[in-house]
Parts: C-alpha cells; structure tokens; sequence
C-alpha cells in the first residue's frame, strides 16, 4: 500500500491545496529576477500589447511584469480567493488600470483568436498538460507574438526509479528538453529561448513552506487530509533535494510563426 508521503499533489481535494497556497506570493517556484530574464527575450512590446497570464495564482509574477510593461496584463486563474488577492495587491500597487485578474479556466479562456501579444504561465500549464496548452493557446496569439511558460523537465535520459516513478505519477508529461522543444516546434513556434531555471528557486520555494507547515497543521489539528497534504509536501521537498540534478524548471519562450 501507497504511503501517504508518496501520494502527489493531485490526490488531495483542492479546496486544502489552495488554502495551503493562498498565503504566499507565488503558489510555484520563481521569482522576480527570473521573470524578469524572461521577459528580456520578448519584444516589440507596447502599452497596446496585451498580456495574459495563465494559472496566474494571487499574481506575484503578473505584478512584476505589470511594473515592467506598459501593457494591459489579465490574470487568469480558477480560485476567486487567488483572484481577490491579485486585485488587492494590484490596487495597492497602483496597476489596478492596466493589471487586473479575471476567474477564469485555461480550458476555455475568454479571448478572441489573435487578440494577444503575449501568452505567460509560470508554474501552471501543467493543470492542462505542456503539449495541450501550447497547441490550445496559440490561436490567441497574434502572429509573431510570444508564449512563455516554465515546465518541469528531465534534465537526463535515465534517472532513479524513486523519482521517476513520483513524477510519472503526478505529472506523466513531464519529459527531456529536446523533447519539450520539438513539442514547441510542432505546435507552430519559432524556439526564442529555452534554459534552465536556478535550483534557489526550488530551495526558497520549499523553505518557505516549510515555514507555514507547522501553522497549517495546528490549524487543521486532526484533519488527516490536511496532514497527508503536508506531509506529501514534505516528501516532495525532500525528493527535491535528493534528485535536483535530474530534474527542474525549464523556461520555454516561442514566438507564433504560423
């Protein structure tokens, strides 16, 4: 029988995935730096350009593009709580005019075909799998405009069986950079830039939730739901620091050519 450190995030119900996930900026590694980097590989942009960030989260990523663009940027994301922390921060920070987040589903975006210069999702176009989501998105895009999205990557052909095993379980598309990039090039784009994401972003990411572990758990005292979550949680975290050097983020930045 399947131990409950070795369940993945997917077998929970969702309304404790995103209370544990509600209070911190982004709800998947990254940072402002490296979206930043990221969006030095996009141009042409103006405060005509349209932005749209998929699985935004509470839009910790979206307001650092919003500092850094003068586009209109929508946030999307499933969880009103997410989208009412994103409007909160985005008015506090007085981007409300040009940077808002919409309840949404990245199965059916509310979008007309071509209407956007620039498709973003950091940490999330795995709720709709890499390979589907590029090829859905696209016809959003105008042609010539960019997608740009973080997918967790096999660094290696051949890695252990513990880990293979975990990820194949929890994210059976996860695959090797050529792979990725071949999927990309099929889909009708022009590969602008593919590279590694910084193991700190992994590190920062678990060290912080391990922070607010002890605090979920006291909160949810009793609540095995909640304590296998953690627990998962953890044993991801550790799986992490075991195997990080056959696995990670991978950054993938197209532009629409077709």
């Amino acid at each position: 029988m399947m131990s409950n450190e070795k369940q993945t995030i997917h077998d929970f119900d969702i309304n404790i995935i995103y209370e544990y996930f509600s209070n911190t900026e982004r709800q998947g590694p990254g940072n402002s730096k490296e979206t930043l980097k990221a969006l030095s590989f996009i141009t042409g942009l103006t405060e005509k350009s349209k932005i749209a960030d998929i699985g935004c989260g509470t839009g910790g990523q979206t307001i650092t593009l919003g500092h850094n663009t003068s586009c209109e940027i929508i946030g999307i994301d499933l969880w009103q709580d997410f989208i009412e922390k994103f409007n909160r921060n985005s008015f506090n920070q007085n981007l409300q005019d040009r940077v808002k987040g919409i309840v949404g589903n990245m199965e059916n975006l509310p979008f007309h075909e071509e209407e956007l210069d620039l498709i973003w999702s950091e940490g999330s176009i795995y709720n709709i799998g890499f390979e589907r989501g590029i090829n859905e998105w696209r016809k959003y895009l105008k042609i010539g405009g960019y997608i740009a999205v973080t997918e967790n990557t096999w660094f290696s052909e051949e890695r252990p069986e513990e880990i293979q095993e975990f990820w194949q379980k929890a994210y059976p598309e996860i695959d090797t950079i050529p792979n990725k990039v071949a999927q990309m090039q099929k889909a009708g784009y022009l590969p602008i830039a593919t590279y590694m994401l910084p193991e700190t972003i992994w590190t920062d990411y678990y060290s912080k939730q391990a922070l607010r572990i002890d605090d979920f758990l006291k909160k949810h005292k009793g609540n095995k739901t909640a304590e296998d979550f953690a627990s998962s949680q953890l044993y991801e975290s550790n799986l992490y620091h075991k195997y990080k050097a056959y696995y990670g983020y991978m950054f993938y930045i197209g532009k629409r050519v077709k």
